[in-house]
């Protein structure tokens, strides 16, 4: 079984890469839901897959709303832009449960309980609804199942929120009321949004937003969720899908730590007991670090110990996966490969040339996949193209938004602008033209709809209580936090690190001098019940496992949440574990999505 990601970025090298030997080779599958997959599919069933709201435009925005997204820590290229909007006179407005870097820069923050944002997006509609705050030619128009829609929102009303959310049914009223009457507003949605037992229902809820009360007839209106929906990449030229054999079974690599020691509960199993049959033997890592990303941490580590196992990883350093393997094989860094970059976020595409050559006996993932290709005998043409060849293959060249753009373009600037309108000009769907089914923004969905029994049956068991039988409702609707404080009480939420990218320089000294060790802050109220002391170490722990960290004690979080953030390494933490060893394994409502924000723990000093 392959595992990969995002350690490498690019087209080239990233999170494709792999694929087609691994296909050819008739491997495990592996599925990547990790980030955003959740997100997506909600997006994409309401809105469609449209890059949305250009993020230069921002800057006419007037009324920002920034949900579950440290801009400052994640998204640092687009807070400029942000501030000079709120120069100009744009209100900025926060949502999430911890007031962090971003937060502490908005004119409003609002805090909310951890996994309740889908009721505070419902009781928007509500009050916009029932107050006639909506743009009725806008919603004739452009969008579908609007009637339902009312009928739904009127049973979500901002008391009902409130007592979800924890926010004043009165603040609720206002939110809704600035957001519909401030022209033109935007919503920033921030990965976290998805991590929690709805999370796939708190994004279709927040997209239709938009379409509610017209924000998408103005420039900087709308929503941002990924800009890379307007970049054209050529995916199957390096997935290859028809090269695997079909009936290969599909590992989601949230569940890794279960494949790999055999416990149940697997994707890919053939019995009912969740047990892989037969088990992973081999597994080849690159562009990952498992045993920080991993949930279940604990089962991970178990699983890479098994003297039957062969593990192969191809890193820059060595990581705490690494250190299990059999074999470590150097990759090249971005100073010293061919690659091609489209955004997560922003519309531009750039071209990664190397700096120097590549030190050592380290190669590029492309050259790794070619050499292993020809050792096995494969004789597919697409295992002999070059870096230079898969560079023309990346993009689809005659699309629209490439119109202009060329290889040798590229290599003259190094960047260029995707063919599209001006920031000052951009206003993708003031006229809808959604590329969705219908054309329109769909209040209900007719993809979920059509979709009916859609989810996997090994998931099932995962699902059943949010989604009985496997059938998706097609419109809006709240999902409560799985997990509850009967005898975990503190919800633990693992953001990302201010000073690491995932588990990527969470070795590297610079870094951890500015993120320091692992840390888990809680509330003064929370901290004085459990008798814990700031800057002490404290044992976090549930049901799956536990993790020591240096406690601070801090208002910015509310009380009964906690913040561990995520990338630190086992290997530097106090008990060789880190904030994953207690995250849960189950899949949010759409897309496969991780949970890792629907968390119970307790904290007590060591």
């Amino acid at each position: 079984m392959p595992v990969s990601y995002l350690g490498t970025q690019g087209i080239l090298n990233g999170l494709s890469v792999g694929d087609a030997f691994f296909h050819r080779l008739g491997a495990t599958i592996t599925e990547r839901t990790y980030c955003d997959s959740g997100s997506c599919t909600a997006y994409a069933a309401t809105i469609g897959a449209t890059a949305g709201v250009d993020p230069e435009s921002i800057v006419h925005s007037r009324y920002i709303i920034i949900w579950a997204c440290n801009m400052v820590s994640t998204n640092l290229h687009l807070w400029p832009i942000v501030a000079e909007a709120q120069k100009r006179g744009a209100k900025v407005v926060v949502i999430d449960p911890v007031r962090h870097k971003t937060a502490r820069r908005a004119d409003w923050y609002i805090p909310i309980r951890p996994g309740t944002d889908g009721a505070l997006a419902l009781a928007m509609m509500n009050v916009i609804i029932s107050e006639g705050l909506t743009d009725e030619d806008y919603v004739r128009e452009h969008t579908a199942g609007y009637e339902e829609m009312v009928e739904r929102a009127a049973q979500y009303t901002p008391e009902w929120a409130s007592q979800e959310t924890g926010i004043p049914a009165e603040d609720i009223r206002t939110l809704a009321r600035e957001y519909a009457t401030t022209d033109p507003s935007l919503i920033r949605i921030g990965v976290a949004i998805e991590r929690h037992a709805g999370g796939g229902q708190t994004v279709r809820s927040i997209a239709c937003l938009p379409a509610l009360v017209g924000a998408w007839r103005h420039v900087g209106g709308g929503l941002l969720q990924l800009p890379l929906w307007a970049h054209p990449v050529n995916w199957p030229a390096f997935i290859h899908p028809e090269m695997a054999t079909p009936g290969t079974r599909v590992v989601n690599q949230y569940l890794l730590g279960r494949a790999l020691t055999g416990e149940g509960g697997a994707s890919g199993a053939t019995g009912n007991d969740g047990v892989l049959d037969p088990p992973i033997s081999a597994l080849v890592v690159y562009n990952s670090n498992p045993m920080v990303v991993c949930p279940e941490q604990e089962k991970i580590a178990r699983g890479l110990a098994r003297e039957d196992l062969f593990t192969v990883v191809s890193d820059h350093v060595l990581t705490d996966t690494a250190r299990y393997a059999d074999i470590v094989l150097p990759a090249t860094t971005q100073l010293e490969q061919h690659d091609i970059m489209f955004s997560w976020g922003h519309f531009y595409v750039t071209l990664n040339t190397p700096a120097i050559e590549p030190l050592g006996d380290a190669i590029p993932n492309t050259e790794l996949f070619r050499r292993l290709a020809a050792a096995m005998g494969f004789d597919d043409e697409y295992f002999t193209l070059t870096d230079e060849q898969l560079l023309e293959q990346s993009y689809d060249w005659s699309a629209p938004a490439m119109e202009g753009i060329t290889l040798e373009s590229l290599r003259e600037t190094g960047w260029a602008r995707l063919n599209l309108p001006s920031p000052d000009e951009y206003r993708p769907h003031a006229e809808g033209g959604f590329p969705t089914p219908s054309g329109k923004t769909e209040f209900r969905s007719s993809a979920l709809e059509a979709a009916g029994n859609f989810v996997v049956p090994l998931f099932r068991q995962l699902c059943e209580e949010y989604q009985p039988g496997g059938v998706v409702d097609p419109l809006p609707h709240y999902v409560a936090p799985r997990e509850t404080g009967d005898s975990h009480p503190l919800n633990l939420l693992s953001p990302k690190s201010h000073a690491f990218l995932n588990s990527s320089a969470g070795d590297q000294a610079m870094q951890k001098r500015v993120q320091g060790e692992q840390m888990v802050t809680l509330h003064p109220a929370d901290a004085e019940a459990r008798d814990i002391v700031d800057g002490t170490y404290v044992s976090v722990y549930n049901d799956r496992g536990r993790f020591v960290a240096l406690a601070r004690v801090s208002d910015e979080v509310a009380p009964g949440v906690a913040v561990a953030p995520m990338g630190a390494w086992p290997k530097n933490a106090k008990d060789q574990s880190t904030v994953n060893a207690v995250n849960p394994f189950v899949f949010a409502d759409l897309g496969n999505a991780p949970t890792f924000s629907d968390t119970r723990v307790e904290i007590a000093p060591v």
